[in-house]
């Protein structure tokens, strides 16, 4: 069912390109005639029906491999083409779902998200909280034998590393894909863009108090290999007293939101769940980012929009202040990079977590 809804809706998008005027992301797929201005408008119109049908017939087994994770070559006898045919229509497939879609489904949180983000958290118990962060390995089946050692990591076989933050109904926010799978999470966190836009001083702003304590910065909720950062709230290994053991239970019970999205994006696009068969580190981020794409597509499309955690403010519009001095808007991005890091905020702002989840929330579960 999935297959075909979203197929529908490339159609539609393919059709209101071809209306316009303008090229179609799909022109790849078949080739009409030209049409001599003596034609008739039925053989025009016989002609475009034609075009669609086999834009169709493509754009289905692209959907069709990438949701079974089929050879290319088992389509030929449901779709009626042949195995190279099917394996370039995949690729520009990608390839133009990111070029139309991407700057929606892969967009950083604007103001408005991050107020519905922060409502969720704290309603959720974590005042602040913009997601859970994690990373996951592809394994690359057809990695080229020269990069087989760099590729293999703790399971033995080549993989590919795919970072990625999800919220509390699994949007994918963030993906930073492509590291060699010898890497830890710390080194892939390390080379993402994850904090990019706070650094430099044009995220919109996560305002947020607790405990009597303003915090501009929002975090993310991960497991315990990243580092202590101020913008990280890990799990307490080993706790001892029930406002840690408390704590601890919660931390965990949210922090698996990423770890959920993981599996449904696996159980939907079944290309990503066994290994990968293409060749190119190009194409295999394309047919990943594509699969995150549509992943949030039906997220979007069946997130129920009355529940009472989707309430939230209206967010006021980011002003953003351009430094012209390159040396002063250096020393502020340094700056912002050690707040960041901050060791001793990290835990302070673990304290006053603990403190305020065990005053909230203990005496209604205990």
């Amino acid at each position: 069912m999935v297959i075909e809804l979203l197929s529908h809706h490339f159609v539609i998008q393919l059709n209101m390109n071809f209306h316009e005027g303008g090229p179609s992301n799909f022109s790849f797929l078949a080739s009409s005639s030209s049409s001599d201005g003596d034609k008739e408008s039925d053989t025009m119109i016989n002609n475009e029906l034609q075009l669609i049908d086999q834009q169709q017939q493509m754009i289905t087994a692209a959907m069709r491999i990438l949701a079974y994770g089929v050879g290319a070559d088992a389509t030929d006898e449901y779709i009626k083409i042949e195995e190279s045919t099917a394996i370039e229509s995949v690729k520009r497939f990608c390839r133009a779902t990111i070029e139309v879609f991407g700057d929606l489904y892969l967009r950083s949180p604007n103001s408005e998200d991050i107020e519905r983000l922060l409502h969720i958290g704290k309603q959720r118990g974590f005042p602040g909280m913009l997601g859970s962060l994690d990373c996951m390995h592809w394994m690359w089946k057809n990695c080229p034998t020269a990069w087989a050692g760099e590729y293999t990591g703790r399971s033995g076989r080549p993989t590919i590393i795919l970072e990625a933050v999800a919220d509390y109904d699994m949007w994918i926010w963030h993906t930073y894909f492509g590291l060699s799978g010898s890497n830890n999470d710390i080194n892939v966190l390390s080379k993402s863009h994850l904090y990019a836009n706070l650094a430099n001083l044009v995220a919109p702003p996560a305002n947020y108090i607790i405990q009597g304590k303003e915090y501009n910065m929002g975090y993310y909720l991960a497991d315990g290999i990243y580092p202590k950062w101020a913008t990280l709230v890990q799990t307490i290994h080993n706790p001892q007293g029930p406002k840690k053991k408390y704590f601890a239970a919660r931390q965990e019970s949210c922090r698996k939101d990423v770890e959920r999205a993981f599996g449904l994006l696996q159980s939907k696009w079944a290309i990503i769940t066994g290994p990968a068969r293409f060749w190119s580190r190009h194409v295999l981020h394309d047919i990943l980012t594509t699969c995150i794409i549509l992943h949030n597509m039906i997220i979007e499309d069946e997130r129920d929009e009355q529940m009472p955690i989707t309430y939230y403010r209206e967010a006021p519009i980011l002003e953003v202040e351009m430094v012209r001095d390159e040396h002063v808007r250096f020393q502020e991005f340094l700056a912002r990079h050690r707040q960041i890091k901050d060791k001793s905020a990290h835990y302070a702002l673990r304290d006053a977590l603990i403190d305020y989840l065990w005053e909230e929330y203990s005496n209604s579960e205990y």
